[in-house]
This record gives structure tokens, sequence and C-alpha cells, in this order.
């Protein structure tokens, strides 16, 4: 059973804070086996990822067959049914349809003294997207990390995806020819992460790395941050829904277990104004549960995880929200817009009943890469922006620097950084003809 909390318990502000608190992450200690791998692919290039291939995905490789070859990928795209493509290709035109109304814009002016300043923005050159592998993996990731890529204007796309036991998901190749993938090389794990950041005899580095992954890509993903840029550390998957009573609790049971399903570590809470309510919605997820065929999991995430929050009124359930800034927020509610305004932390919102989150996942158009375990507190989703560098322009003109130039000799020598100063003062010298 979840946890059955109301804001009217006299103890709700400890069981709250301890579910707040409640660690869903990976808790085995993989960075010192991590730290390990990077250094031996570092170190030996190709042969330490060939031979770690062998021993985690048991998946014999050589340089040359590294990455899939063109026609393996068509001989592999050719098992997709057509249905399952043309909702590959419905869903890769609304999320690029999206993407595209995120591209900021280059600016320029002439402020009051007469200098010229400006942005300018580029994307990176290379990107490495993480893909996990075998018959589980996920084709609409591929869509959500690498469309924004190309929208941005990424030159060279990579994707990273296992093949265990050399299973392949036809799938995901196909995700990846519709979203203008370069190359697809079959590694996975902590030294796929380290061959995409350091490079290797045969795969060329990226400068940013996008994608979830287990907690030894997560572990590789924090290490290598620096050397390559990196979208987020992803955990457990997670939903907050708000709901009153005029709400199908079928509905709502299916919405919170599309995360349970995820993973036995995923996390799915009902906020509610009506107790009742959100007991009928806790058997109807124990009814949904029995039907599943990933019961197991979902029940585990359910029991383990769960909460069934009651409230006074929506301003507290929004203030809770706020509280556990979930990755998935939907609102069910008479006004969700309404309700929406007074949501400051979230992943993503979902707006009304007829909007679940799982059309998220999938053809909605915004990104399903989204902030975990409270962190959309301080970060967002993936975009283009992941994909993007702003660049700022200066150009001062002679009578620009006359004007701040002072300015700035006077907070260098502040500072005591001497040579900053007199770059300045040698210009306003020949401003006056030596005269200093």
């Amino acid at each position: 059973m979840p946890l059955f909390l109301s804001t009217q318990d006299p103890d709700f502000e400890p069981r709250f804070q301890a579910l707040l608190g409640l660690k869903r992450e990976e808790a085995e200690d993989v960075d010192q086996a991590v730290a390990a791998i990077i250094a031996d692919v570092r170190a030996r290039g190709d042969a330490a990822v060939i031979e770690l291939t062998a021993k985690f995905d048991r998946t014999a490789l050589t340089p040359q067959t590294l990455a899939f070859s063109p026609d393996e990928i068509a001989q592999e795209c050719g098992k997709v049914s057509p249905d399952d493509r043309a909702a590959l290709e419905l869903a890769a035109k609304r999320i690029r349809a999206y993407h595209a109304r995120q591209m900021p814009q280059d600016a320029r002016w002439t402020d009051e003294v007469g200098a010229e300043l400006g942005w300018r923005w580029t994307p990176v050159s290379a990107a490495g997207l993480y893909v996990p592998g075998g018959l589980a993996s996920y084709p609409s990731s591929v869509l959500m990390n690498a469309i924004p890529a190309k929208v941005a204007g990424v030159q060279r796309l990579v994707v990273a995806c296992p093949t265990p036991g050399g299973v392949v998901n036809p799938l995901v190749l196909l995700a990846a020819q519709i979203a203008g993938v370069d190359l697809v090389y079959r590694i996975g794990g902590a030294q796929a992460i380290a061959a995409l950041a350091y490079g290797t005899a045969s795969i060329a580095a990226v400068d940013k790395i996008t994608g979830p992954g287990n907690a030894y890509v997560a572990a590789a993903k924090r290490r290598v941050f620096g050397r390559v840029g990196i979208d987020m550390i992803a955990g457990p998957s997670e939903i907050l829904v708000i709901a009153d009573a005029d709400n199908s609790p079928d509905w709502l049971a299916l919405d919170l277990l599309s995360q349970a399903e995820h993973d036995e570590s995923a996390q799915s809470i009902l906020i509610t104004t009506d107790a009742a309510f959100g007991r009928t919605v806790a058997a109807a997820v124990e009814a949904r549960l029995q039907t599943l065929q990933r019961r197991a999991i979902a029940g585990a995430s359910w029991a383990h995880n769960g909460a069934i929050i009651t409230v006074r009124d929506l301003d507290e359930a929004a203030a809770l929200s706020n509280r556990i800034a979930p990755e998935h927020l939907e609102l069910c509610v008479a006004d969700p817009d309404a309700l929406s305004q007074k949501i400051t932390h979230a992943g993503a919102i979902f707006l009304g009943a007829w909007t679940p989150e799982a059309i998220g996942d999938y053809v909605g158009g915004p990104n399903h890469v989204l902030p975990t375990a409270r962190s959309a507190r301080f970060s967002s989703g993936l975009s283009v922006m992941d994909f993007l560098k702003r660049t700022t322009l200066a150009k001062m003109t002679p009578a620009a620097l006359a004007a701040i130039g002072p300015a700035a000799e006077r907070l260098a020598q502040s500072e005591s950084l001497e040579a900053h100063g007199l770059s300045v003062r040698a210009r306003l010298d020949a401003l006056n003809g030596g005269r200093g």
C-alpha cells in the first residue's frame, strides 16, 4: 500500500519531510568502478571499450564493428512495421516543430555611449546521445535527444546504444535515422561515456553528452563533466497528480502506474482535496496492477514510494507541489491553467484530465528528458539550449572608450591588477595625444 497523508494530521510535516527525503537513487557505490573504467578507456582506447563490451554486454566487437554500418541500419529499419514507422514520424514532426520555436535570436545594439554590444548563439560541434540498449530501449528517447540537437545545428551527432547479447531494437535505429543521427555505436555503460568524452582511435570525442542511463552511466557523466558538457544526472521517474473528485479514478490510476512501471525506484504521488476519492484511486491502482505485464515492478514502486496526500484546498496542493518539485505534474482540476500559475517548480506540467503524462513521453512535442529528484527547483528539461552556446560581443569606439574606460582603469587598480588598468590607460593616453 502507498503512504497515506493528510495535511490536517498533527504529524504531517515530519512524515512529509520523510517522503521528500526518501532516497530512491541507486544505493550501490559504483563511483570507484566507474573511475577505473574511465581510466582504462583513456589509456587503452578501443581495446578497453571492446573488452568491457564483451564483459558486460556479451557482445564481441572489433574496431570496424563498433558502429552499425549503413547496410545494417537499413536492414534493421526494414523490420519496422508501417504503423510503427508512421508513429515515429509523427512524433518526430511534432518534437521538431516544438523545439524549433525554442531557438533564441542573436542580438546587437548601440548603447548610450556609442559602444556596440550583443550576443551570438552557436551550436556545439559534436554531441553524443546515450540510449539504454536491448529490447527495453526507448526510440522515443532517441527522438527527444537527437531532434533538439539537430534543430540547434549540431554538425556531428552520434548515439551510443548497447546491444546486450547482440539484441538490437530496430525502432531505435529507425528513430536515429529519422532524427538525422550520423553514427550509432553499439556500446554502452561507463565505457561508452568515457569513449565519447575522451575519444579513441575509432570513436571521435564529442562536446556534449546527453541521455539517460543506469547508475554507472550517471556516475560516468558526473566524472567526465568539465571535459564535456552533460545534460543532467537523471534519477528514477516521478509523477505527481493533483486532482479533485471530478475525475475518473481509473484514468488517474493508470497515470500513476505509467511512471511506476518504469522502475521499482520510480515514484507516483496523488494530491487530492477529497480523502474518499484518494482511497478510490488507490483501489483502482490495485485493480489495474493485476492486469499489467510489469506489475511486479509497478507494484513495488507503488508500495515503497507511492503516496496519497489529502489537502484542504488547491492552494495547499500547489504549495506542496512546489516543495516536491516533480519531474511530471498533472493538474486534473476544473481550472488547470489557473492552478498552473501557482506552480513554480516542475519539470513539465500537463493541463487537464485529457492530457495524460504519457502523451508527453511520445507525441506531445515538449521534451520528455526532465529534471528528477527535486532538481526542477533549479533546472529545466532538455531543449535546444542544451546544444547551444552564447558568445557575447562588444565593440568600443574611441568615444565610448573615453566615456567608460576611466572607470575600468579605476576598478583594475582597486583589484591590484596593474596590466588590466594599463591596457585601458594606454588607449586613453593615445586619445589624449599622450598627455595622460
